[in-house]
Formats: C-alpha cells, structure tokens, sequence
C-alpha cells in the first residue's frame, strides 16, 4: 500500500511535494560533523561524540546520492557542517557537486575560506554564508572557544571584495551579543553585505532557555529606534524577512524561527554527514539513505517516504519543552 501511495505521489507531481502541498528543491547537505571552532549554541560543551569516519559519505556518494535528489526536483544544494570546509576532500566534493545542474552554494565559518577563493569561482558558488555573532575579538573567543576572529574578519573582506554575495549569520542571544545589533546594521553601510540576525534555537546540548531569545519583535524595535528603515520584498521560501536603511549599500534580515515559525512555505530536505535524511531541521526522526545505497537499493522510495512524513510545522516539535533531536552540529546548519 506504501509503495503505491509513494508511486501515486510520483506520478502526479514528479517533484518533491509533501502532504500539505509543499514543493522541495532545496537540499542542504552536511559534509561533517566536525568543526574547528566549538560554538556554545550549536555544539555541547560535553559528552560530543563525532561520527566515525567509516559511516560518512564518500565524495562519489554525496554526488551519487545529490544526483538523485536532483532528478527529483532540487535546484539548489547548500554544503554545511559542521565545517564543510575541514573535510580533507572538500574541494573534490565541491568540484564534483558543481558538475549537477543546481545552485551551489555553502555556509561556513570562514576560517579557512581563503584558501578556497578559486575553487568557489571555477564551481560558480557566488553566494557563501558565514557565521559571525559578534564584531568583539574577545566575546568572539567566549562564543566560539577558538581565538580566530581576525583571519575570519579578514577572510569575510576578501570574500567580498572577491564579488561573492557574502550573508552574515548572526545568532542573537540575550545578554551575550543583543547590544551589537546597532554594529551590525552599521556595517551595511559601507559594504554590500546581507545581515541575517537568527533567532537562538532549541538543540540538546546547547543551554537553551526562552529568556535567552532574542526575539524578531525585540530586534526590530531596537533597530528602528535608530535609523530609519525599509521593508524589502520576501522572496518565495525565504525564511528572513528583509529591511534595509535607506542608501545602506548592504541589508539585513530576520530569522524568527522560534517566535513567528516559517513552515507554510518550506522548501527545505536535509542530509546528515553519515547519509540520514531529515524533511526538518526539527525533525524527531531520519530515514537512513547511506545503507541502502551501499546496499545497491533505489533510495527514491526512501526519499519519498521521509516527505510525506514530513510535519506541519517545527517536524511537530513544540519549542516550550525540550525538544527530542541530534545536536545542531550533527544535523548540519
């Protein structure tokens, strides 16, 4: 019965749709769970355990299993950890990736982005996010555990004035970094770049409490009660809601994914590190795809079962307990 609702599903669409009719063509794929920063809201401070390097997929797996993911339907991919970029084979998946039909695109923490400029050209990535909670040296170290603030300030310059679109992910959290929004927008002024301040989310490991959310709400009020500000228009499946100041060359945006949750219109698949597919960041459960694969089985049914299992809203999580998932580091961002 399964196999015919799944074939059913296939036939009237062929795209990725969901059972509340939302279509899916962005995958995000993690590279790794490792990271060469250790930040408090994505990673436990204790009790990490990392995936053994037996039970990650390969380069030609990722590619093997992305091909598949775009022949039904995904037209942009984004490579996430973790760090992508530690991956020792980073640059062969990127190049082999870049090879799919799709927008190619990563998120990263920029540490080692400068030795990776021509390979981000010659795969036609011309959109890289990066991750930076704050313009200070030393809360930087109290975030990240790492004192590497000034190589990823200089590699965010050169990522700029290399002519790629550079978005900064911004997690804002109550009394840790909420009095450098004003900083933040400021820094739109002089350079083309997309703010995107991200609502602290709920993740096993990472001490999250609901007074520590920075709010949507809270941050456009204090923005606003210092520049004046326009409100952009939304593309489809955008998760941010844009602004900007007025003759700003950059802009900057909201995630309110506790407060205001963007579900209705989520285009979103994930792919963990050791090959286990999640239809939401929230997601209580995972289909693994990796074994299969190995096994010489036709995942497309597996994929399609793992969307139509796919929940309304937060993969049915409500965010007022504690939430039942992988630590955000072991999903990939």
């Amino acid at each position: 019965m399964l196999t015919e609702t799944i074939e059913a599903t296939k036939i009237k669409t062929s795209l990725l749709t969901d059972s509340f009719g939302r279509v899916h063509d962005y995958l995000r794929i993690s590279l790794t769970d490792r990271c060469n920063l250790r930040c408090t809201y994505c990673m436990p401070s204790e009790d990490m355990h990392f995936a053994l390097h037996s039970t990650l997929m390969t380069a030609n797996e990722i590619y093997s299993i992305a091909k598949t993911y775009v022949k039904l339907g995904v037209k942009k991919i984004r490579l996430t950890g973790g760090e992508p970029l530690v991956r020792k084979d980073a640059r062969q998946i990127i190049e082999l990736l870049s090879e799919l039909p799709v927008e190619l695109t990563l998120t990263t923490n920029a540490t080692q982005t400068h030795d990776f400029i021509e390979d981000f050209k010659k795969a036609g990535i011309k959109s890289v996010n990066v991750s930076l909670d704050t313009f200070d040296k030393e809360k930087f170290f109290s975030i990240t555990r790492r004192n590497d603030f000034d190589k990823v300030w200089d590699n965010i310059h050169q990522l700029i004035d290399n002519n790629f679109h550079v978005k900064l992910n911004v997690v804002a959290m109550e009394g840790v970094n909420d009095d450098e929004l004003i900083d933040f927008v400021k820094f739109t002024k002089n350079h083309p770049v997309h703010v995107r301040f991200i609502e602290f989310m709920p993740f096993p490991g990472n001490d999250w409490k609901r007074e520590k959310v920075f709010t949507y709400l809270e941050m456009l009020e204090k923005i606003q009660e210092n520049f004046k500000i326009e409100k952009l228009y939304d593309e489809q499946h955008s998760t941010a809601k844009k602004y900007k100041v007025s003759d700003y060359k950059g802009t900057f945006a909201f995630i309110n994914t506790v407060t205001l949750p963007f579900c209705g219109d989520c285009n979103r698949l994930r792919l963990t590190a050791d090959g286990k597919m999640k239809n939401c960041l929230f997601s209580k459960g995972e289909i693994d795809l990796l074994t299969p694969y190995r096994n010489g089985a036709d995942i497309e049914d597996l994929i399609f079962k793992s969307l139509m299992d796919k929940k309304e809203q937060t993969g049915g999580q409500n965010f007022s307990v504690p939430t039942e998932n992988r630590s955000m580091i072991a999903i990939g961002g």
